[in-house]
């Protein structure tokens, strides 16, 4: 695996991510912003932050897949959350947790979380995009 995650010394440990990503592969991949909409094009979990994040999370994961990866070679996560305060973090960490649990992983590579007026569309409550390693 060309990922190694790590929490130096010195830095807090956070329990939705690792502060740092190693990664030594030779392939780069960068998949776009992901957002709850489903293979149609159908938004998943209207007014539901939890669903949003987990279906981001379940598209973040075809998309890796689709370039021969999977979230143990993701090095970094980006989440824009609209409307973003601290009080919406357990239902953020809800959505992850149930993603995880569907995909069998844990995805914890570093992770910035940036609040945003708006996304591309008005039912769009967070997207998520990654950077992966590969071999």
């Amino acid at each position: 695996m060309p990922i190694t995650l790590v929490n130096p010394e010195g830095l807090p440990e956070v329990d939705l991510y690792r502060q740092v990503s190693v990664a030594t592969g030779s392939k780069l991949v960068f998949v776009a912003g992901q957002v709850a909409w489903d293979a149609d094009g159908v938004t998943v979990g209207r007014g539901d932050l939890a669903a949003q994040v987990e279906q981001c999370y379940l598209n973040v994961s075809i998309a890796l897949a689709g370039a021969g990866a999977s979230f143990d070679d993701v090095a970094k996560l980006t989440v824009y959350l609209v409307d973003w305060t601290p009080e919406k973090m357990p239902t953020v960490m809800e959505g992850i947790a149930r993603a995880s649990e569907k995909l069998g992983v844990a995805p914890v590579p570093p992770l910035t979380g940036l609040g945003v007026s708006a996304l591309a569309a008005p039912d769009i409550l967070v997207e998520v995009e990654a950077t992966a390693v590969i071999d």
